[in-house]
């Protein structure tokens, strides 16, 4: 993701601190941690051809990728179809692969609705792109719907209504990228509260060029936090260890579920890395046995876990 991507030379310039933790949230939540949480960790895809050799075997074939990389994560931020819808029968196939798995698919809406021009007058395509994504069955999780940098709030009626007209039976996560929709103090709580009223979660966008989209507010007792890394800069580490210790927190209050997803420009190629450091830290401090990736010796056999770091 090269959305608030800054140079590696300013990396260590940037204030990476969490926001303080919205009034709000523990009403959200709850307040009492609940029997189970569902937390999911993964990517934004399974195409990275610098896992072969590495999670992937070594001479796998592209068309076998989905099929390795459900072995390591349970679960993918779909931006594929973000670029195209497919029918049913395109999804089946994706779905297959991840038959007798606790897998989830979390597809990005297709910019057709959301780049391409106003919002209103998308039924028929809202419907093709839902009716193809159904097809994901048991392994669909929330679907995921990301509005142009331009999109700003002198358009939030537009947004509004076209938010109340979705689904019910589906969980939708939305990201806003204009900065006027946090900078502005009332347009920001009206923002919060009308996506509490509908009942759609806020995505947490940590990107170091955008501190004010790692904005913490949860308007459901989930949360979607998309994380973009600087593949292995020591600031993962720390910003990592910061939402560790927030999801913790989380868990403690009353969340449900997490869909946490490590972006890094470039193909994802270090994101295994990170992955498994906030795997192993989410699992020592909460008794969880969350999915990790798993490395490959040079004879093709799964080799413990190795950090490599940022040089």
């Amino acid at each position: 993701m090269k959305f608030g991507k800054l140079p590696v030379s300013e990396l260590d310039t940037v204030d990476f601190t969490l926001p303080p933790e919205p009034a709000g949230n523990k009403k959200i939540l709850g307040g009492a941690k609940k029997p189970a949480v569902n937390i999911r960790v993964g990517c934004p895809q399974w195409g990275v051809p610098g896992w072969l050799g590495k999670i992937y075997p070594a001479k796998a074939k592209e068309k076998d990728f989905l099929n390795n990389y459900v072995q390591h994560y349970n679960c993918i931020e779909l931006n594929a179809t973000h670029y195209k819808i497919y029918d049913p029968a395109a999804i089946t196939k994706w779905a297959d692969k991840a038959h007798g798995r606790d897998f989830t698919f979390c597809p990005k809406l297709f910019q057709g609705v959301t780049h391409q021009g106003g919002l209103r007058g998308r039924e028929g395509m809202i419907n093709e792109f839902l009716q193809g994504v159904k097809a994901f069955k048991e392994h669909l999780g929330p679907l995921f719907i990301q509005l142009s940098d331009s999109f700003g709030p002198n358009r939030k009626e537009e947004l509004f209504a076209f938010l109340k007209a979705l689904p019910n039976d589906m969980t939708f996560f939305l990201e806003v990228r204009h900065p006027d929709w946090f900078t502005q103090e009332a347009i920001r709580k009206e923002f919060f509260n009308t996506l509490y009223l509908l009942k759609k979660g806020a995505v947490i966008t940590d990107t170091p060029g955008r501190r004010d989209c790692a904005h913490m507010h949860l308007t459901m007792p989930k949360a979607f936090v998309r994380f973009v890394a600087n593949n292995l800069h020591p600031t993962d580490y720390t910003r990592l260890d910061s939402w560790i210790e927030r999801i913790i927190n989380w868990i403690e209050q009353g969340l449900e579920e997490l869909y946490f997803f490590v972006h890094m420009d470039g193909g994802e190629l270090y994101s295994p890395e990170l992955i498994i450091y906030l795997t192993n830290k989410l699992n020592a401090a909460c008794g969880l046995q969350l999915m990790q990736p798993h490395f490959i010796e040079p004879d093709g056999q799964a080799a413990g876990t190795q950090i490599k770091f940022f040089d």
